[in-house]
């Protein structure tokens, strides 16, 4: 009998930089593994508050600055070019992320708009806002650009959004990107390593209910 297919859950807003810096790594992690992908576009304005998440423009300067500094290392090591400050960033990422959610709901694969739509930002300096740059994204990837920004207004589809955003919190996540595998989040395309370890071993999910349950161990003297 041939081994079931893993899905791993990848929980993200198109607003993310480390989600646009992890995404092809984390598609070739995948394919390698033969796992298959479900993308769940979540509102971060919605799970900060309920997490204890600041956005950027609240944070301490230093960690402002480190972020700048991992966005130069993270640019370099994924043989990646985009700007550090697109002039459309930060933007209101609802209408891009409602997009993903209309595909994923009429059995379409949005990975094509995924990848295009970030590099469009980080890369091209277009605004993911603006519905007119959306449809030309969406057009040049293939689809019809019109039809999908008129589903991803609907109410439905806003339903669906904020449906997931909250059975995202109640899973655990608390920022973007979260790769859930079995129930297990690894949150960040830094732990994209970890995340490839995981499949290759087959291994079950690790839990904070079972690491609170273990001993103790004696400190080392």
């Amino acid at each position: 009998m041939a081994d079931a297919v893993r899905t791993i859950d990848c929980v993200f807003t198109m607003l993310s930089p480390w989600a646009y810096i992890g995404h092809r790594a984390f598609l070739d992690i995948c394919r390698r593994r033969g796992a298959a992908v479900r993308f769940r576009p979540v509102s971060l304005a919605s799970v900060f508050p309920e997490s204890g998440g600041l956005p950027l423009a609240r944070r301490h300067p230093s960690r402002q600055d480190y972020r700048l500094v991992e966005l130069q290392r993270w640019r370099e090591r994924r043989g990646l070019s985009f700007r550090l400050h697109p002039r459309f960033w930060p933007f209101d990422p609802g209408l891009a992320d409602r997009i993903v959610v209309a595909m994923g709901l009429a059995g379409a694969d949005p990975e094509g708009f995924i990848a295009a739509g970030f590099s469009a930002c980080w890369e091209g300096e277009r605004d993911l806002a603006d519905p007119g740059d959306l449809c030309r994204i969406l057009d040049d990837a293939g689809h019809d650009g019109a039809a999908l920004l008129e589903a991803a207004r609907a109410e439905a589809v806003a339903e669906a959004y904020a449906a997931d955003t909250r059975r995202a919190l109640a899973e655990g996540v608390f920022g973007s990107p979260s790769y859930i595998l079995d129930g297990e989040i690894f949150w960040g395309q830094d732990r994209l390593d970890l995340l490839d370890a995981a499949l290759a071993s087959g291994r079950g999910p690790f839990t904070a209910r079972e690491a609170a349950a273990l001993p103790i161990p004696n400190p080392i003297v």
